[in-house]
């Protein structure tokens, strides 16, 4: 079946690659969201290493990131500054906030804004006509390629969710001894 073949019941169904896709980010985003069962907002902050990362901080990061591949799938980089490399220190400690749950803030809503976000990006992986679409990165020092495909930002988001999973594993661990997996 292709992922235009419909059921009987017109349900559409989606070819392998976009189940595989859906799959995995579901996987690492369990991860993620499971360093953070059973804390409090200020658990969620606190720093356990000498890193300044918090699983509250962390969750909050991966759904902005999320949300700006979401839209990278759709626009491309219209949306996003067109060059990073002319940040200045005071763009980027601005930045840094988005690791971090501000004032008034909880964990309760970060993970609540995350679903809404990961909503979203499975709503467009069920629906883009074609992964194969490549839109134009902006210029930042991180980005060692001119060009994604929208499949390649999708692989970014698992891979961002895995690596960020594994930091508030560690966390998570330093902070009551709790583990996401042995």
């Amino acid at each position: 079946m292709t992922e235009t073949t419909t059921t009987r019941n017109a349900t559409p169904t989606l070819d392998q690659e976009r189940r595989d896709l859906l799959s995995s980010l579901a996987h690492a985003r369990h991860f993620l969201r499971f360093t953070a069962r059973d804390l409090t907002t200020e658990q969620a902050s606190q720093r356990t290493t000498v890193s300044a990362l918090t699983i509250g901080g962390l969750i909050k990061h991966v759904a902005e990131v999320e949300r700006g591949w979401a839209d990278f799938l759709v626009v491309g980089a219209d949306y996003m500054e067109k060059d990073f490399t002319e940040w200045t220190e005071e763009d980027f400690a601005e930045h840094d906030k988005v690791f971090q749950l501000q004032t008034g803030e909880t964990l309760e809503g970060a993970l609540r804004a995350y679903d809404e976000v990961a909503a979203r990006t499975d709503e467009l992986v069920r629906t883009l006509p074609s992964l194969d679409v490549v839109h134009e990165l902006p210029k930042a020092p991180w980005n060692t390629e001119d060009a994604w495909s929208v499949r390649r930002a999708l692989l970014h988001i698992v891979a961002e969710t895995t690596q960020h999973a594994g930091h508030a594993d560690i966390i998570r661990e330093s902070l009551d001894g709790s583990k996401s997996m042995g």
